[in-house]
């Protein structure tokens, strides 16, 4: 947490409204987006408005039993998250407060206001490795040692942005804390000392080389996600659903199995439940790369619904400068937000105590701008180390009733690349992940598309690619879904044999393929071989009984069914390392064997 650092910049409050403070006496000294802090209740508050003769600040926390003429203290600093070993596998609340410390400390259970606990620990001791030499000529994001922040993960110590110079000291290795001076760097005769820390403002975003075109997707695990709506890395997405319609589950599957290095969760106005489940999951949970806690590579922010609204609006710049200083080591970055809409009705309930003039449905005209200031700080960058590293950003949405056209989710579908539309029907129907393939829809295969044929499965019975097979899947998904009145209008039985091959190739797909059970230890998660076997399977079945359909061949509904259980038992019970179910189902296939999913008989 931020300190006092200069008593001569006193003011007092002259109005509360809310969460929303009014001060006079500080708007010559302080600036936008400056911290200040009432003095008898440790109260940090941010200043978002300044006038010629006073500033208005929003509380970080209640002001409950705050009066008139109490005294306030200009930090002379703004928001900022602390950087150093020991975020990972950690909890915070919206402005980096430790919470574990804070639990600690309040054995009723709840946090009290004016903590000022620091944000990471100021006596752990963690051990340095330095890879630089005296004399060496560094420059912003050049890396100067390594520290080994969990068993698995190398935390890389760099030079903090628009800093430079020659290498004039550096410790030997050994154990240090955060604020131990690890080296000095010396620029026209000045030297100047540095230690792990470091402090970024959270309204900044960091400084990098250059911005580059995604190219590999965030494999997620969900197949209808890598297959038929994708994500890159440094992508942006979308999760909008209604009430029960499963976001929390995709939200949390993701920070799971998603590929990216590191994850920062953030929880940003849900229920407390929901958070503490989501941190039992994720300290009892294996990550099968590693076998160690999942919580080993993930940052937690975690700001529930109870918190002040402030400090919810907070938590998304709180968490994404926390993931572009693991961007700027190199690393690939997920940062998962639930939900964006909470994160919009603290923006609603801010500007309507400063009685802003309101847009659509009480929102302030410049929630736009805001969401495109979070989204826009995702990509693929070259660092100014020379490394490469990306933040991927997806946030869910909670639109009321459902409604995809209210302006929180109208907004987000501007500023990001795709969507994974939850429909509500699909839920009640106990279809899981509840991904509408009508309503998605992604930006990204024609980015990722060379990785996936760099990584393909060749066999001579189907010559398709993945994007290829991706542009079939979805045409025969758009048949089932046009056929679908004519259907209900003259019965299943009635329909040509073509359009029946169709609709069974569909079923196949939606209730096989694209079905997935989160608690399922073989089903919640798909690998990139797996996903590309399964899919040419489906495709090769109707590609061959596509054309025995043109020679006058019919359908049975019966071995359509014995098929469909076989794919899904493939995907439920079948390891992602054991492939050869598949090619057996495959040669099946081709020798038209009883495996043959579509029997048919001659006329």
């Amino acid at each position: 947490m931020v300190t006092e650092t200069n008593n001569s910049n006193l003011g007092f409050i002259s109005a509360v409204n809310g969460s929303i403070v009014e001060v006079k006496g500080l708007e010559n000294q302080v600036r936008l987006h400056d911290l200040i802090k009432i003095c008898n209740y440790n109260i940090i508050c941010q200043v978002i408005q300044i006038y010629s003769d006073r500033v208005i600040a929003q509380s970080f926390e209640t002001t409950n039993s705050i009066k008139l003429n109490d005294k306030v203290i200009n930090l002379n600093e703004p928001l900022s998250m602390e950087l150093a070993p020991g975020l990972l596998a950690n909890v915070f609340d919206g402005i980096q407060r430790p919470l574990d410390l804070t639990f600690s400390h309040f054995k009723e259970g709840k946090l009290g206001r004016g903590l000022e606990f620091p944000s990471l620990s100021r006596t752990k001791k963690w051990h340095f490795i330095p890879s630089r030499k005296i004399n060496d000529s560094l420059s912003s994001g050049d890396e100067i040692g390594t520290v080994q922040e969990t068993l698995f993960f190398k935390h890389k110590i760099m030079v903090p942005p628009e800093n430079s110079g020659v290498l004039s000291f550096i410790v030997d290795e050994g154990d240090y804390t955060i604020i131990d001076e690890i080296y000095t760097l010396r620029k026209d005769n000045v030297d100047k000392s540095y230690c792990m820390l470091q402090k970024w403002p959270v309204t900044v975003s960091k400084p990098y080389s250059s911005k580059d075109q995604p190219s590999e997707p965030l494999l997620t695990g969900l197949r209808i996600v890598d297959l038929l709506f994708p994500i890159a890395k440094g992508g942006t997405f979308a999760v909008p659903g209604g009430f029960g319609t499963g976001k929390t589950i995709i939200s949390q599957h993701i920070a799971k199995f998603c590929n990216a290095e590191i994850c920062v969760f953030i929880g940003c106005g849900e229920p407390g439940n929901e958070i503490a489940n989501f941190l039992k999951q994720f300290t009892e949970t294996v990550d099968p790369k590693t076998g160690r806690p999942l919580l080993e590579h993930i940052v937690l922010i975690a700001n529930t619904s109870n918190m002040p609204v402030s400090a919810r609006e907070a938590s998304l710049f709180s968490g994404i400068t926390i993931a572009e200083y693991y961007r700027d080591m190199g690393y690939d970055v997920a940062v998962v937000a639930d939900s964006i809409s909470r994160w919009a009705e603290s923006l609603r309930e801010i500007s309507g105590l400063l009685e802003e003039m309101p847009a659509e449905e009480g929102y302030p005209a410049y929630l736009p701008s805001k969401l495109s200031s979070f989204f826009e700080r995702a990509g693929v960058i070259t660092t100014l180390g020379k490394k490469k590293g990306s933040i991927t950003i997806i946030g869910s949405l909670s639109p009321p009733a459902g409604d995809f056209s209210e302006p929180v989710t109208a907004a987000t579908k501007r500023v990001v690349q795709g969507i994974w539309a939850l429909d509500p029907k699909l839920a009640y129907l106990k279809h899981y992940p509840a991904i509408s393939w009508i309503s998605s829809y992604s930006n990204y295969p024609e980015y990722v598309a060379e990785w996936w044929s760099e990584r393909d499965i060749v066999w001579p019975e189907i010559n398709l690619n993945w994007f290829e097979c991706r542009k079939q899947v979805n045409d025969i998904l758009a048949k089932e879904n046009e056929l679908k009145y004519l259907t209900q209008l003259l019965g299943l039985r009635n329909l040509a044999e073509d359009q029946r091959l169709e609709i069974f190739t569909a079923n196949l797909i939606r209730n096989a393929f694209l079905v997935q059970n989160a608690f399922n230890e073989v089903d919640s998660y798909t690998s990139s071989k797996k996903l590309l076997g399964l899919v040419k399977v489906i495709l090769l079945l109707y590609n061959k009984t596509k054309s025995l359909v043109k020679r006058g061949f019919l359908i049975d509904e019966k071995k359509c069914d014995k098929v469909l259980n076989e794919v899904m038992k493939i995907c439920h019970y079948i390891p992602n390392e054991n492939f050869k179910p598949i090619e057996e189902l495959r040669d099946k296939i081709n020798n038209g064997s009883v495996g043959l999913v579509f029997k048919v008989h001659r006329r």
